[in-house]
């Protein structure tokens, strides 16, 4: 599990992963272990004030090592060719693509004052929820190919592939996931009676700019009720994705456990994307970072603890469509997750830094290398297009 640590509460064996919070800006080149207080001190000579540590790698020095030693599946399931996982994401980056233009169908019917047909709905968010269950890294990697000047449109969609994600995550029956994906896919259609003005302003809006662009979820309301056939599990992730916990959201104020676990769900996954997601204004966050801003929310009492929790164990350290620099000077997308070793994922090298090029690679099980992650990177760092790199993994295939 990943927690939090002040340098105060640091133990010896306690495995750090990454520096969370500092008044200078030092970097960790690797994860490492506390060894002795000398390492403490030197974090704190750097300025560094918190940590994240796997709990699950604590060494603890009256523990007496007995696990036999795992026998190696060559045909696990995580062990897939590169010509399988070009497939399976030329296959989601169809699936997000459809979904985009039925996203953008149904912000001019709404805009138009025109029912909602919620078949084609259905429908897509069937196919999110397959694709999720044979494979969900694949949606989660195209989640992060964003265009800057799409947000309002890729946002619905990111939020309803990341809510099915974590809703399997946390073992919901597939009925129930379907529920969740539609309201998310429909919780933003509201936004289209916000003024551009506001909707996209790159600065931070006025007390009374900020009033109306919280009319968005009151107007999503009004257009998912008139919607035939939509449950009321639906509509209600979709009223309570601006909740919070201690009673401060909009539009109703619900406080605490009249909030249910599905709005407390929506709210997360919706903050989540908000945070990372590039805008023409502003460049999302890295995942770390923004993780960090969950749990303080979390703290805040403005989202739910032990659900934040979870949706970082879901996510993982370094997510699925991440891109991450390695300690042999090369770029590498993550490709899919360790649970056991968070930090060592498999990745796809595909850009040389020495080079400065595109360059042709294998994925690498990072347990099984000599290799590391360094730190988490977005495209912008080294001016590269997440839809260059994309188009150049396919070609590999």
């Amino acid at each position: 599990m990943l927690v939090e640590k002040k340098l105060s509460e640091l133990e010896i064996g306690h495995y750090i992963v990454d520096i969370i919070e500092q008044a200078k800006n030092y970097k960790i080149t690797h994860a490492c272990y506390v060894e002795t207080p000398r390492t403490v001190a030197t974090l704190h000579n750097k300025g560094v004030v918190s940590v994240m540590i796997d709990t699950s790698k604590t060494r603890y020095p009256t523990a007496i090592d007995d696990d036999e030693p795992e026998v190696q599946n060559p045909d696990s399931a995580g062990e897939k060719s590169q010509a399988g996982f070009i497939k399976r994401m030329t296959r989601a980056t169809e699936i997000f693509k459809e979904s985009k233009r039925l996203q953008k169908k149904i912000f001019h019917d709404a805009q138009s004052g025109r029912e909602l047909d919620l078949a084609p709905v259905m429908e897509a968010t069937n196919k999110v929820i397959d694709e999720i269950f044979q494979n969900s890294d694949a949606l989660a990697s195209v989640i992060n190919i964003r265009k800057k000047d799409q947000y309002l449109l890729e946002h619905s969609v990111s939020v309803s592939v990341l809510i099915a994600i974590f809703a399997k995550f946390l073992k919901l029956e597939r009925n129930i996931i379907h529920q969740l994906a539609i309201g998310a896919f429909l919780h933003d259609v509201g936004k289209i009676m916000v003024p551009d003005a506001i909707l996209n302003k790159p600065g931070k809006l006025t007390d009374n700019e900020f009033t109306i662009m919280k009319t968005h979820v009151n107007h999503s309301i009004h257009v998912i009720e008139r919607t035939p056939n939509i449950s009321k599990l639906s509509l209600e992730v979709a009223a309570l994705h601006h909740e919070k916990i201690n009673g401060t959201g909009y539009p109703y104020k619900v406080r605490g456990q009249n909030i249910s676990k599905y709005g407390r769900m929506i709210a997360i996954c919706d903050i989540f994307d908000a945070l990372t997601a590039n805008r023409v204004y502003k460049d999302g966050f890295a995942h770390i970072k923004a993780f960090n801003i969950l749990r303080r929310m979390a703290q805040e009492e403005d989202l739910d603890a032990e659900l934040v929790d979870s949706f970082i164990k879901c996510m993982g350290v370094y997510p699925v469509g991440t891109l991450v620099e390695l300690n042999s000077n090369q770029l590498a997308i993550v490709e899919s997750s360790n649970p056991k070793d968070p930090i060592c994922p498999k990745v796809r090298p595909f850009f040389s830094m020495q080079q400065h090029d595109y360059k042709p690679s294998k994925a690498m099980d990072l347990s099984e290398e000599d290799d590391f992650i360094i730190k988490g990177v977005r495209p912008d760092d080294f001016e590269l297009d997440m839809d260059q790199v994309m188009e150049f993994l396919m070609r590999q295939g």
